[in-house]
């Protein structure tokens, strides 16, 4: 599940800027927290903590042969939250729910991972290729204080067995020190029902919360 959502996890605007602060009480494992933010409804699970799996957080690769749209702006689609060689530990809450699923995770690095902005012309960048088509655009994300804050919002159109498919991934990313918190927010497909809109309000509340809970 944790590989589902966090294949789309991709670096966009942000905002606020870490200046320097004690970090040394924030602890990953309070990630676990945020499950009393979720009623009855919810089914909730805690993963970790646990050493960082780069299969986890790996971007989704697009096929080759992708054309994007503005054509500098290729880097939106396809960067990674967490770049290659970078260690550290990971604990993650998964909720599903009304219809949506909510990942929060929380990771702690080796090293400070630098936060990442898009150029202007790149707050909504749309790519095509064979048998796909997309878009990653910059959406609002919550204003924590002393913390760089970026979220994005991702669509992928493509074919099944004739039939029209579309998946759909909100992110909401913050960063303070060497700890990174990441809430994911997509639809569950349920068959024989309709699909759910994402519930962004509840998305960046979570993040919210996780942050509060990370740092102690």
């Amino acid at each position: 599940m944790l590989a589902i959502a966090c294949a789309g996890v991709l670096a966009a605007c942000g905002n606020g800027k870490s200046a320097e602060q004690d970090f040394s009480h924030a602890d990953i494992g309070h990630v676990a927290n945020v499950k009393s933010s979720f009623g009855p409804d919810f089914k909730v699970t805690n993963v970790g903590p646990t050493g960082i799996d780069p299969r986890l957080l790996t971007r989704q690769p697009l096929p080759p042969g992708m054309t994007f749209e503005p054509a500098d702006c290729a880097k939106i689609a396809t960067q990674q939250v967490v770049p290659q060689g970078v260690k550290g530990n990971m604990a993650a809450t998964t909720a599903e729910g009304e219809g949506n699923r909510f990942i929060a995770i929380a990771i702690e690095t080796s090293e400070v991972v630098p936060a990442s902005d898009p150029a202007k012309n790149c707050q909504k960048v749309g790519f095509t290729g064979p048998g796909l088509r997309g878009l990653v655009e910059v959406v609002d994300a919550p204003q924590i204080a002393g913390v760089h804050t970026i979220g994005t919002h991702r669509v992928l159109q493509t074919t099944v067995e004739g039939k029209p498919r579309t998946g759909e991934l909100y992110n909401y990313i913050a960063s303070f020190g060497t700890f990174l918190v990441i809430v994911t927010a997509n639809p569950l497909v349920v068959p024989g029902q309709p699909v759910a809109p994402i519930n962004t309000q509840r998305a960046r509340d979570l993040l919210t919360a996780a942050v509060k809970a990370v740092k102690g």
